[in-house]
């Protein structure tokens, strides 16, 4: 089985040549496209070293590297599955939905490699890996975690999103928002990564119906039974990331005695009962003044908002960025019962073989 590539057609065989794309309004480069030769990034990472080896996901592994002109790179090798072609499929996708894209929160695409059954994408190198590697979870990396940091990773990923829903024709839902595909430059700045599962939407385009992908904890209910895509599905997602930078706890915990844990579920409970301070992250708080707190819980309930169940009920993004920039109160605003999904069984799986990340 063979997936034809048109719209990679137009790029030459060689690595020197490249593709220039014009931003949204049609105006001035946005960037340079490359095609990279499979034996220019093995050498870039040094054989696809286990040392230069940064990362690995669902569709293949991650490559810090070095090209001739002296550029960091991270390569991402994909490993394509024959019979299924999903790797193949995580590739189209990343390629049609990164190639015109231009935003300080989102990954920057170099380039590919296409050469018989390699499939390989170049991004830029993230000094500081990812939000879940480099913050989230072990309690040493998040005392380095401030409220300033905080603040500016969720204000980046939610005008990242913000920019693919509401202002990138056509609109992208991203399909898979989590802690591991934030990524973190030098300056601690996030990007969003990870487009393997995003979706192309036209104006016109209120839902699509698809194959169930994401990760569970992050996984929208009403996608996740009915298998209809919005860009509510994402701020579903954003929200719980949300809830999980401000608590410094993952979306899904488990213990051997009382099994499962849901980090939407305890936001909620909390709200209940009115003491929704005691769910940020006890290290943060520490030395901070009251306002702080205020700000934190703030932030909280801007998550709450986004993991509503009802889908008309979650803001757009554009509002999400107000509310947390306070040019928009949350104040008195009803917070109503979040959805989420605690059990597999409830996912409306293909009759093909799925995985974790469905």
């Amino acid at each position: 089985m063979k997936m034809s590539l048109p719209f990679l057609q137009c790029f030459c065989s060689t690595s020197d040549e490249k593709v220039v794309h014009k931003d949204d309004k049609g105006e001035g480069e946005a960037k340079k496209f490359k095609l990279f030769s499979y034996n220019e990034l093995k050498v870039a990472s040094n054989g696809f070293s286990s040392k230069n080896k940064v990362g690995e996901g669902g569709f293949g592994s991650v490559y810090k590297g070095q090209l001739s002109d002296g550029t960091t790179v991270a390569i991402k090798v994909l490993s394509i599955e024959i019979e299924s072609m999903r790797g193949e499929r995580e590739f189209i996708s990343e390629i049609a939905a990164l190639t015109d894209v231009q935003h300080e929160n989102l990954v920057n695409l170099h380039g590919c490699c296409l050469e018989g059954a390699k499939r390989c994408l170049v991004y830029d190198y993230m000094e500081n890996n990812s939000l879940a590697h480099r913050f989230l979870g072990c309690e040493q990396n998040r005392k380095d975690f401030s409220w300033t940091q905080r603040k500016k990773v969720s204000l980046g990923v939610a005008k990242a999103l913000a920019y693919l829903h509401e202002e990138k024709k056509p609109h992208i839902v991203h399909r898979d928002i989590k802690a591991s595909n934030v990524l973190l430059d030098q300056n601690y700045n996030p990007k969003v990564a990870d487009f393997g599962l995003s979706r192309l939407f036209q104006d016109d385009t209120s839902h699509i119906s698809t194959r169930v992908a994401g990760t569970l904890g992050y996984l929208s209910p009403e996608y996740a039974i009915s298998g209809r895509l919005t860009r509510k599905s994402d701020v579903y997602s954003f929200g719980v990331l949300l809830l999980e930078i401000i608590s410094g706890r993952s979306a899904v915990d488990f213990d051997m005695e009382h099994g499962e844990h849901f980090l939407v579920d305890k936001a909620w409970d909390m709200y209940n009962r009115e003491c929704l301070v005691e769910l940020v992250d006890h290290l943060l708080l520490k030395g901070y003044d009251e306002r702080l707190k205020a700000e934190a819980v703030w932030f909280l309930k801007v998550g709450l908002l986004c993991v509503q169940e009802n889908t008309k009920l979650r803001p757009r993004m554009s509002v999400v960025i107000k509310m947390l920039t306070d040019e928009t109160s949350v104040e008195g605003v009803k917070i109503s019962q979040p959805g989420f999904v605690a059990d597999l069984m409830d996912v409306k799986i293909n009759k093909k073989k799925s995985t974790q990340t469905f």
